[in-house]
């Protein structure tokens, strides 16, 4: 298979693992990495062995680079995405798409008019634990999946974020931080939304940090931190979702469960790409942990962008896609939207459920 030459634009804390895992993949080769801080964007690239840490206008020029990994800041994430697109490259962009509906609107049209493809974090769906999950499903395990349930319950991050600011203005808030696990968790097994309905609320309107860097200091809260709500998917599965900065102490609540007219599974963490997996069936008296029947069990974050270069060989859609992407953006705007306006939102997209991940195929080969 060809190997596609790959940039990366933003060097900060998380391009560290996509640098790690890309170099390992075998088709794919950095060739560039830019940033708005050019030193930093040299230090990865003499750290890495990648043969050029430049500018980000030097990068999009570079016409041997087919594909750009957008690893900016959230805020960001939209017109770089378009100015990656409008360079004429396949654009990978960390969770979320975009911040605002309009600009993920803006980032699929641009891509079908350049007839690019653009790929969407979070890509631990394709690791082994979801993936096994999928498969359980699939198989008929817990029969008929009638509902499921998803649980994010944090404090919050003043206690140990150096700058935690940004979780507490708009676009960010526990949805938008860690919504795009869940949500692309459960379109990829049960397909996608019809419908939401979402009460959220602020708890408490200023925190303390009590990190260290900035102990002490106040934020005002501007997003909602306890968001609470029902979906309605195409497939007439009805699930409950809770994402929270408001509640102490680790909770008891599974982080996923989706339950079938024969079963029960137990979703591992899908911030992670690992399990553990558990089926409890309506013949048995215990829960049972399940092997993983698929790889990428450890943290393998860039697997999307592997699964975007094995499409960009063969003409097929990748998996982690603008249209998930999207759709995923959407429903955390519609929980938002429907306690705002005090109805259901019915959502606007749809999106295809991504294909399941083969079975024993060999590391960084995907088809």
């Amino acid at each position: 298979m060809k190997t596609v030459k790959v940039g990366i634009i933003g060097c900060g804390n998380i391009s560290a693992i996509y640098f790690q895992n890309l170099n390992a993949f075998g088709c794919v080769q950095v060739a560039a990495c830019a940033d708005l801080d050019l030193a930093k964007a040299r230090a990865r690239a003499e750290e890495f062995s990648v043969p050029k840490g430049c500018s980000v206008q030097e990068l999009l020029a570079d016409p041997e680079i087919e594909l750009v990994i957008n690893l900016t800041i959230p805020g960001a994430h939209g017109q770089v995405c378009l100015d990656i697109l409008e360079s004429g490259k396949h654009a990978y962009v960390e969770k979320p798409l975009a911040v605002t509906r309009e600009e993920g609107q803006a980032i699929l049209a641009k891509a079908k008019e350049k007839g690019l493809l653009v790929g969407s974090a979070p890509d631990t769906f394709l690791g082994g634990g979801i993936q096994t999950c999928i498969k359980l499903i699939e198989d008929g395990w817990i029969g008929t999946p009638v509902a499921a349930t998803a649980f994010m319950m944090s404090r919050g991050h003043e206690h140990w974020h150096p700058d935690p600011e940004f979780y507490y203005a708009k676009g960010g808030g526990p949805m938008f931080d860690m919504g795009p696990y869940y949500l692309t968790a459960l379109v990829a097994m049960l397909g996608p939304i019809k419908r939401v309905a979402g009460m959220t609320k602020i708890s408490y309107p200023e925190r303390t940090i009590t990190s260290s860097k900035k102990f002490g200091q106040t934020i005002q809260v501007k997003t909602p931190t306890h968001i609470a709500g029902v979906l309605d998917f195409h497939s007439g599965v009805i699930g409950t979702m809770v994402t929270t900065f408001d509640v102490f102490g680790d909770s008891q609540l599974p982080r996923i469960e989706i339950y079938g007219s024969q079963g029960t599974i137990s979703v591992p963490d899908p911030n992670n790409f690992g399990g553990p997996v558990l089926l409890k069936r309506h013949d048995t008296a215990d829960w049972k942990e399940i092997p993983l029947s698929h790889g990428y069990q450890e943290n393998s974050r860039g697997v999307g962008v592997l699964d975007m270069v094995h499409a960009i060989n063969s003409g097929r859609i990748n998996r982690a896609n603008g249209s998930l992407g999207y759709h995923v953006l959407e429903a955390m705007h519609a929980f938002h939207d429907s306690s705002d306006q005090d109805q259901y939102y019915m959502m606007q997209s749809t999106c295809e459920r991504p294909k399941p991940m083969p079975l024993h195929l060999p590391f960084g080969v995907l088809d």
